[in-house]
């Protein structure tokens, strides 16, 4: 909404994503940022990524890292807060992001999330997802997206913490 302002009013600001459904099925959610002034949704992010699933029909549970997927170093693209989201009836994500000291003109900000998901490909997941936005300028901008298609539903809600 253009009447929510990430400032220093919070040294904290959660987001939390409530049953995000995609119009394309197997697309990868996420977010990126813009600081202060800037435009273009490109800051340089450096992450890491790991993941637990388990197939609908019990085949397969598994715990992956796999640095080739979600993680960036010190890239500048859209960071996967959650991959293969499905975009069946029964399929979403839901979970939070929480970055920290959005307004620090001094040091870079830092960034935890959490997903849970029922995939395009009929398993559970639960993704949890931290790194770092690459720049001492404050960000004032976050946006969210998925990397292909549209999010067709939802709730995103932020809430600031001091």
């Amino acid at each position: 909404s253009s009447d929510v302002v990430l400032d220093n009013t919070y040294k904290e600001y959660i987001f939390m994503f409530t049953e995000i459904h995609p119009a394309t099925n197997n697309a990868h959610f996420g977010f990126q940022a813009n600081a202060s002034g800037g435009s273009g949704y490109n800051e340089t992010i450096s992450s890491a990524v790991f993941r637990a699933l388990h197939e609908e029909n019990d085949s397969t549970p598994a715990v992956q890292y796999d640095p080739n997927s979600a993680d960036q170093a010190q890239g500048t693209g859209l960071q996967y807060l959650q991959d293969y989201v499905g975009a069946d009836n029964d399929q979403s994500c839901s979970g939070y992001l929480q970055l920290f000291n959005l307004a620090s003109t001094t040091l870079v900000k830092n960034f935890i999330a959490r997903m849970a998901n029922a995939n395009g490909n009929n398993y559970s997941v639960d993704q949890f997802t931290s790194g770092y936005i690459n720049t001492t300028s404050a960000i004032d901008e976050i946006q969210f997206k998925f990397h292909s298609g549209n999010i067709d539903s939802g709730t995103i809600t932020l809430y600031g913490i001091n």
